[in-house]
C-alpha cells in the first residue's frame, strides 16, 4: 500500500476543503509489459453547492494506489501511427464509465479513447504530453486534468461545451486562447505557465475560480465580464499595478503575493471591490513600507482578512488614525509643492523680466556704437549683440512659457525668509523693507540675498536694511549688475558687515583680480570674516593697505577742505577738525595714544573719501544742476536790464540838468520877490495841511 498523496490546484498545497469535488484514484500493478491497470476513480460532483465553502483553488485530489485483481486497460497500437487505442474490459466500462486516469504513464500524445463517450472525469497529470486532442468525442466531460504536462497551446477544446474543470497548470502555455465555447467553466488553472497576458476570458460568466499563479504578467486587466469570479489567484508574477478588479461583483479573495507592487495607487481600484474580503500582498515592495497596512486597512474598510491574517477591530481604528496623520502629511506636503512651484515659476518670470530688461540695455549701447562705426564695425556690434544675450530663446521653452501664462502680472518679484535668509527677487521686492516686520523676524535675519536686483537699486535701499535688519551680517550679491570697484564703496553706509558673496554670474566686477583686497581695504572698519566663502587672513588685509592706502591718500589730500568735511559724518567732522588743530603741535606734546587716534581716524578719513554716487542719484544732481544754472543766469540778466535801465536814466538826467537848475532858480526868485504876498502864501498852505 502506497501512502495517499495531496495536491492542490493552488500551488498544489496538502489541504482538505470541500469544494464540491472530490477524486479517489485506485491503481493496481502491471502485470505486463504492455498493459496498464486500470486506476479506480471515485468522482463526486456537487451540483446544488452555489459557493465555496473554503478556498475554491484549495480542492484536494486524494489519490490511493492499491492492488486490484482484473481492473485493467489496454493501450493497443493503432493503424494510425503513434497514436495508441485506449481499451477497456466490458466490466471496467460498467464499474468505471464516468472516470478515467492515464497518470504518470510518460505520454507523449493523448491516446485515441473510443466507446467513452459517458466519460465525466478525464486525468492525464504527470506525462509529456505537447498537444490536446483525440477527446473531442468526449462531450460529458467535466473535469479535464492535464496538469504537469508540456502543452504549448490551449486547442482541442471546442466540443467539450459541458467541461466544468480545467487544470492545465504546469505547463508551457503562452497565451489563453481557445476557451470559447467553454461558457460552463467553473475553474480554471493555468498555473506555472508562460502566460504575459490575461486575455480572452471576458465570456466565463460562470468561472469562480481563476488560478494564473507563477506566470509572466506584469499588469492585471481585461476582467470584465467575470461576474462569478470569487477567487483569483495571481502570486509569483511581475505585477506592478491592477486595474478593473472592481468590476468584479463576486471577488472575494485576491492573492496577490510576491509581485512587484510598490504603490497604493498602482492598486487603488481595489479599494471599489466591495466584495473583496480577502487579500495577501506579502512579497511585494509595498508590503515593506511602514504605512502599508493602515493604508490598505484604511482604504479598503470590507477586508476580513490580510495576508492569511485576520483584522482586528483594533488594527481598523489605528489605521484610521494614522490615515488621518498620513492624510495631513500629504495636504501639507502638497501645500509645499505648490509653494515651491509657485516660487519657481516666479523667479523664472523675474529672471525672464532681467534678461529682457538687460537684453534692451544691450541694445541701446549697440545702436549708440553704430552710430560711430563703420560698416565693418556695424557687422561685429550686430555679432555682439547676439552673444550678449544667448540664453534668451533658450530659456524660453515652451513649459516655461505655459507656466508662465499662469503668473499674473504682480507676480514679477519675491520675497523670502528661509530660518536666518532673507532672499529678494526682483526690483519690486526692494519695497519689502518698508513693511513693519516683526522684531522677531527681524531679528533673526543674519543673512540677505539680492537677486536679479540693479545695485544702484539696492544702493538706495541700504539705510532701511541697516535700520530694518540692524543683525544682517552676510550679503549675498547675484545678477545686481556689479561692474565697477566703485560700487563697493556703497556697502560702507551698513552697520556691520561680516560676510560677503558676491556671484559671478551677473557681477562682471569679480572677473577683476584685485577687487577682493579693494573690498577688504574700503570696508576695514568691518573686519570681514570672508569674502565668497574664503577667510580672510591678516596677509590680505596687509596687501590690501599696500594696493590701495596711497590711492586713498592722494583721494582725500586733492579735495578742498569744505568738500571733504562735507563728505564726512558729524563724528568724523569733529575727528577731522582735531587733525587740523593737533596738525601744528610739535611731536612731544601728543601722547602715544593720540598719535594711534589720529592714526585710525586718518585711515578712516582717507577711506570716507571714497564714496559711491549712483547713476540716477547722479542725473538728480545734474538736473538739479542745470535748473541753478538757468535760474541764475535768467537773475544776473534781470540784474544788467535794470542796471543797465538805471544807467540810461541817469544819463538822460545829467543831459536835462542843468536846464533844469536854471528853471529851478528862477521860479525860486519869483517867488520870493514880495517877501509878505510869500509869507501869506506858507501860512495858508500850513493851515490847509493842518
Amino acid at each position: 500500500m502506497i501512502p495517499g498523496k495531496y495536491r492542490s490546484v493552488s500551488g498544489r498545497a496538502a489541504s482538505n476543503v470541500n469544494c464540491g469535488l472530490h477524486l479517489v484514484i485506485q491503481a493496481s500493478s502491471l502485470p505486463e509489459k504492455n498493459k496498464v491497470r486500470f486506476k479506480q476513480v471515485e468522482f463526486k460532483l456537487n451540483k446544488e453547492t452555489p459557493s465555496f465553502p473554503g478556498r475554491l483553488l484549495q480542492h484536494d485530489l486524494e489519490r490511493n494506489y492499491s492492488s486490484r485483481q482484473g481492473d485493467h486497460i489496454n493501450l493497443v497500437s493503432s493503424s494510425m501511427p503513434s497514436f495508441p487505442i485506449l481499451q477497456r474490459s466490458s466490466e471496467e466500462k460498467i464499474l468505471y464509465s464516468d472516470r478515467l486516469t492515464l497518470e504518470r504513464q510518460k505520454l507523449t500524445v493523448c491516446p485515441i479513447i473510443d466507446g467513452e463517450e459517458h466519460l465525466r472525469l478525464l486525468n492525464f497529470q504527470h506525462n509529456f504530453i505537447t498537444r490536446i486532442q483525440n477527446i473531442s468525442n468526449l462531450q460529458r466531460l467535466i473535469f479535464l486534468d492535464l496538469y504537469d504536462n508540456q502543452i504549448e497551446e490551449i486547442s482541442g477544446l471546442s466540443t467539450l461545451r459541458s467541461l466544468r474543470v480545467l487544470l492545465l497548470g504546469k505547463n508551457r502555455i503562452k497565451k489563453i486562447s481557445n476557451l470559447e465555447n467553454l461558457k460552463s467553466l467553473d475553474v480554471l488553472d493555468l498555473h506555472g505557465n508562460q502566460i504575459t497576458k490575461i486575455e480572452n476570458v471576458n465570456h466565463l460568466c460562470d468561472l469562480r475560480v481563476l488560478n494564473l499563479a507563477r506566470n509572466l504578467l506584469s499588469h492585471v486587466d481585461n476582467l470584465n465580464g467575470l461576474d462569478s469570479l470569487t477567487e483569483l489567484n495571481l502570486r509569483h508574477n511581475q505585477i506592478t499595478f491592477v486595474r478593473d478588479v472592481d468590476n468584479l461583483p463576486c471577488l472575494q479573495r485576491l492573492f496577490l503575493s510576491f509581485n512587484n507592487i510598490s504603490t497604493f495607487e498602482s492598486v487603488c481600484c481595489l479599494a471599489d471591490a466591495t466584495s473583496l474580503s480577502d487579500i495577501t500582498f506579502d512579497g511585494n515592495p509595498i508590503a515593506q513600507e511602514s504605512w502599508y497596512k493602515h493604508t490598505v486597512l484604511q482604504n479598503m474598510t470590507q477586508l476580513r482578512q490580510l495576508d492569511t491574517k485576520r483584522v482586528t477591530e483594533e488594527e481598523r481604528r489605528m489605521a484610521s488614525v494614522v490615515a488621518k496623520k498620513e492624510e495631513e502629511k500629504k495636504r501639507e506636503s502638497h501645500k509645499q509643492s505648490l509653494l515651491k512651484e509657485k516660487k519657481r515659476l516666479t523667479i523664472n518670470n523675474v529672471a525672464r523680466k532681467w534678461d529682457l530688461q538687460q537684453h534692451r540695455i544691450t541694445n541701446i549701447a549697440t545702436n549708440q556704437d553704430r552710430k560711430d562705426s563703420d560698416s565693418q564695425d556695424h557687422c561685429q556690434n550686430d555679432g555682439s549683440t547676439i552673444s550678449a544675450f544667448p540664453e534668451e530663446t533658450g530659456s524660453l521653452d515652451s513649459g516655461l512659457t505655459s507656466a508662465l501664462q499662469g503668473l499674473s502680472v504682480t507676480d514679477t518679484h519675491l520675497v523670502e525668509v528661509d530660518g536666518d535668509t532673507l532672499s529678494l527677487y526682483g526690483s519690486g521686492a526692494l519695497e519689502c523693507l518698508d513693511r513693519n516686520w516683526s522684531v522677531q523676524t527681524a531679528g533673526m535675519v543674519t543673512t540677505v540675498s539680492f537677486t536679479f536686483i540693479e545695485f544702484d537699486e539696492i544702493v538706495q535701499v541700504l539705510p532701511k536694511l541697516r535700520i530694518k535688519f540692524p543683525n544682517s551680517l552676510h550679503l549675498k550679491f547675484k545678477e545686481t549688475n556689479l561692474v565697477t570697484l566703485q560700487q563697493f564703496n556703497a556697502l560702507a553706509q551698513l552697520r556691520r558687515v561680516d560676510q560677503l558673496t558676491v556671484d559671478p554670474q551677473g557681477n562682471p566686477v569679480v572677473n577683476f583680480t584685485l577687487w577682493k583686497y579693494y573690498v577688504l581695504f574700503r570696508l576695514s572698519h568691518f573686519n570681514m570674516q570672508k569674502i565668497n566663502g574664503t577667510e580672510v587672513t591678516q596677509n590680505d588685509m596687509i596687501m590690501a593697505e599696500r594696493l590701495f592706502g596711497i590711492l586713498a591718500h592722494v583721494a582725500s589730500s586733492e579735495l578742498p577742505q569744505y568738500h571733504l568735511i562735507s563728505i564726512l559724518g558729524d563724528a568724523r567732522k569733529k575727528q577731522f577738525r582735531y587733525l587740523l588743530e593737533t596738525k601744528g603741535k610739535k611731536p612731544g606734546i601728543v601722547n602715544e595714544e593720540n598719535n594711534d587716534s589720529k592714526r585710525l581716524v586718518g585711515e578712516s578719513t582717507n577711506r570716507a573719501t571714497l564714496n559711491y554716487t549712483t547713476r540716477d542719484f547722479y542725473n538728480e544732481k545734474l538736473e538739479e544742476i542745470k535748473e541753478k544754472k538757468k535760474f541764475c543766469k535768467i537773475y544776473i540778466e534781470d540784474l544788467v536790464k535794470e542796471a543797465t535801465e538805471i544807467n540810461m536814466k541817469n544819463e538822460a538826467l545829467q543831459k536835462l540838468w542843468p536846464q533844469m537848475f536854471i528853471e529851478l532858480v528862477r521860479d525860486a526868485v519869483m517867488e520870493i520877490r514880495n517877501k509878505n504876498s510869500y509869507m501869506k502864501l506858507c501860512l495858508q498852505q500850513i493851515t490847509d495841511q493842518k
